[in-house]
């Protein structure tokens, strides 16, 4: 476990593996345990780098809301730490928020971008004004309501079903955030730009994948992503929500290290 002073928040990372470096980004609520089922499989040959985002996991929260523009600079930072100029980039839920900011400020560093349960619209007015009742919440009432109300949203109906040690998993990485990051990580999404516009000027090879049990970001958010970003390809992923590459990390594994393979053979 490494850690870097990003601003006003200490961060943790881990490294695994070696060769062309890729970042692995989690989604909210969890941590960087979320990439151990599918980290075998791209570590051998692939270095991969993967962080606790702020105000999760081991990772600080900073000092008020933990905006998209924090995340990107974070990230930035994280790469001139371990000395890489340029990495692929691989993000689930919010951490596919981050890309499209960490896109817009420092696309130089960007090889390549697999998005995977995301999507690029901003909140909508209600969905924002909910966000932010929610972040009031927790601050008064703990994180376990919350928790128990995200998971079935975060994971697929198959998962609920025929994976209790995925769901029991998930929940413990979920606790590990406190009531204070949670409210400040669902603030900093509450005030997230729309990227919608920006998906054309996406210049790099581009994976999208899709939970095909996902309610939060849809089959059909994957396809307005592949149809605004030049030469992206979209799979759906079977039998997985929110949170594919957990609930399927087989399936999602291989893909990522096709994925992978395909842009270092080019």
């Amino acid at each position: 476990m490494e850690h870097l002073r990003s601003g006003d928040a200490e961060l943790v990372y881990e490294i695994f593996g070696s060769g062309p470096p890729a970042v692995l980004l989690h989604p909210f609520p969890v941590n960087r345990e979320f990439w151990k089922p599918v980290a075998p499989t791209l570590s051998s040959r692939y270095r991969l780098i993967i962080p606790d985002l702020r105000g999760h996991g081991d990772s600080e929260i900073g000092e008020g809301p933990a905006t998209m523009e924090k995340h990107a600079r974070d990230l930035d930072r994280l790469l001139d730490a371990v000395g890489v100029a340029k990495a692929a980039f691989i993000g689930v839920s919010i951490g596919g928020y981050i890309l499209f900011e960490f896109w817009r400020r420092f696309r130089t560093r960007v090889a390549a971008l697999a998005l995977c349960d995301t999507k690029p619209q901003a909140d909508s007015a209600e969905a924002r004004l909910n966000r932010l009742k929610v972040a009031a919440e927790v601050v008064e009432q703990g994180t376990a309501p919350f928790i128990e109300s995200m998971i079935p949203k975060l994971l697929g109906r198959t998962t609920a079903i025929t994976r209790p040690d995925r769901v029991d998993g998930a929940r413990r990485m979920m606790q590990k955030m406190s009531p204070e990051d949670i409210s400040l990580v669902q603030r900093g999404m509450a005030e997230r730009p729309d990227s919608v516009a920006d998906l054309k000027t996406i210049s790099v090879p581009t994976l999208i994948a899709i939970g095909d049990e996902d309610v939060l970001s849809t089959v059909a958010d994957g396809e307005l992503m592949r149809q605004y970003i030049g030469g992206s390809r979209l799979k759906v992923i079977p039998k997985a929500g929110h949170y594919s590459p957990w609930e399927q990390p087989e399936a999602v594994g291989l893909l990522l290290r096709q994925f992978l393979d395909s842009v270092h053979k080019a």
